[in-house]
């Protein structure tokens, strides 16, 4: 039930215009739900204690995407204004030089990608690989216990359930894994859109240079970070 109300969330996200204060609520729920996630998963010792985690990465990345396009559309329709927390994200990072904060930024983004997403991806397919290879074993092992007496069939069914359960939650974070990587693709497209065609836009509506380029390059930045 929970996540049906999550996607039904994002789909009004993809289509509703959002008002800036619900924007900056939003962002601030994300952030927090996000460092509560980081929290977990740090403090968790074994992987079927946070068996929920491909699920809840999916519904998340899913929200987040949603929220993008919702300040992408903000950003665009509303001179490079969407929200006081992307706007404050963006003005940290550029600290007034519009040039060294998009190199920073650029930095950033790269690092997200190229480091953090592929390795993640890998770390992903290769632990789902070896999962899936070890269980027979693991399976000949519980019968061979079972068939000395070292267990009862009671703990040998628990193990063989844990066993399936286990390789379940490896092959979701290799197929979730996928879907990160296709959402990180996503936000530096949305990235560059937000910067090129908020300056078309901002030179359309007839502002100078100076001041287009430094209100959506606050904007990008921010909308970046926060996604």
């Amino acid at each position: 039930m929970t996540v049906a109300a999550f996607v039904v969330l994002v789909v009004f996200l993809l289509i509703i215009p959002l008002p800036t204060a619900i924007l900056d609520f939003m962002f601030i729920m994300q952030l927090g739900l996000s460092l509560v996630i980081l929290l977990m998963t740090m403090y968790v010792k074994e992987v079927l204690e946070f068996s929920v985690f491909p699920t809840l990465l999916l519904v998340t990345t899913m929200l987040r995407l949603g929220l993008n396009i919702s300040s992408t559309r903000s950003i665009l329709t509303n001179n490079g204004y969407a929200g006081e927390v992307v706007k404050v994200f963006g003005q940290f990072v550029i600290r007034g030089d519009v040039v060294v904060g998009l190199v920073i930024f650029l930095i950033i983004v790269l690092v997200q990608f190229l480091v953090i997403t592929k390795g993640a991806e890998r770390v992903a397919e290769v632990s789902a690989r070896f999962t899936l290879d070890a269980m027979p074993g693991k399976q000949m092992a519980i019968d061979a216990d079972l068939s000395s007496g070292l267990i009862d069939e009671q703990t040998a069914r628990l193990r063989r359930s844990n066993i399936q359960r286990e390789a379940s939650f490896y092959g979701a974070m290799d197929g979730a894994s996928k879907f990160v990587k296709g959402d990180a693709i996503m936000s530096i497209v949305v990235t560059f859109i937000n910067l090129i065609g908020g300056i078309v836009i901002g030179l359309i509506n007839g502002g100078s240079f100076g001041d287009v380029i430094s209100t959506y390059s606050v904007a990008t930045v921010g909308d970046g970070l926060m996604s």
